[in-house]
């Protein structure tokens, strides 16, 4: 029984996962761009959901939107005013301005709420399946998890928005070429990868403890499901990420949880050894 407890915890940090990477990921896939700043934003909106919830009471779930579109404009700025000026110019380029950023918020975050882990507390007690024993807060933050990958990948496939991301994705020259904006679609792109990392840090807050520290983790944690998924798509980062969390959770049961990222790191590395374009990936995608 104790393995389906095992299995549950993993689902569930797998869920979280592919949440927090998949912005990431898709920035990655779209604008060749990494974004360093992506762990950053991702603990901005745990501290704007705590800092929501400690002073003016708003419950974490109704918080999650108003942060998300907080960050979805803090990326759109960012995009349009900095890094489309750059984003032909070699991958470099890119990695040292979005890395100076994600100084700034960093140490800009410290300032203001200081490095002290700080979590949404809800009591919303536990779910018990026989010997298994899930709490409720997971259960929402796995559910919800879940539905923001499932709702990018309907906007992706649905959308014009979004097939206009995909046109981008795949041929940049050839999509251009047919009358779509390239600079807006990086700046929706890069946009939207902020909205779903602000997302996740509203729903991280209310798991575990976020603190600033946590930030060059998580960060790690989003190349890792890159990795593993594939690098662009949204079935690669629910992919990625859920077989993550379960070789975590496995890993942290057989080897102890100190040593649960270390097996998570040498699976990358051996994937990038073996099949360096992920379970879901494809050739010849930049």
């Amino acid at each position: 029984m104790i393995y389906f407890q095992v299995l549950v915890n993993g689902l569930t940090l797998g869920a979280l996962y592919a949440c927090l990477a998949v912005g990431f990921s898709l920035v990655w896939g779209v604008l060749n761009v990494i974004n360093m700043l992506h762990g950053s934003l991702i603990i901005l909106g745990g501290y704007l959901t705590w800092f929501a919830w400690l002073n003016w009471k708003v419950h974490p779930l109704l918080a999650l939107l108003p942060v998300a579109a907080f960050t979805f404009l803090l990326g759109w700025v960012i995009q349009a005013t900095m890094i489309n000026r750059l984003v032909r110019q070699p991958v470099l380029t890119t990695l040292t301005v979005t890395f100076g950023l994600d100084l700034i918020l960093y140490n800009a975050m410290n300032v203001v709420f200081e490095a002290t882990p700080r979590r949404v507390t809800l009591d919303l007690g536990t779910l018990p399946l026989g010997e298994v024993v899930v709490a409720w807060d997971r259960i929402v933050a796995f559910a919800l998890a879940l539905g923001l990958t499932g709702l990018l990948y309907a906007v992706m496939r649905s959308s014009r928005a979004g097939r206009a991301i995909v046109a981008v994705r795949m041929d940049r020259d050839a999509a251009e070429l047919m009358g779509i904006r390239i600079d807006r679609v990086y700046a929706m792109t890069f946009a939207i990868g902020a909205a779903l990392a602000g997302a996740c840090g509203a729903l991280l807050a209310m798991v575990f403890p976020v603190t600033t520290n946590l930030s060059g983790l998580l960060l790690g944690k989003a190349f890792v499901v890159c990795v593993i998924g594939g690098l662009g798509t949204v079935p690669g980062a629910l992919a990625g990420g859920i077989a993550l969390g379960l070789i975590e959770s496995f890993a942290g049961h057989w080897f102890g949880p100190q040593n649960a990222v270390l097996i998570g790191f040498l699976l990358m590395l051996v994937l990038l050894m073996t099949r360096p374009t992920g379970l879901l990936g494809k050739r010849g995608y930049e």
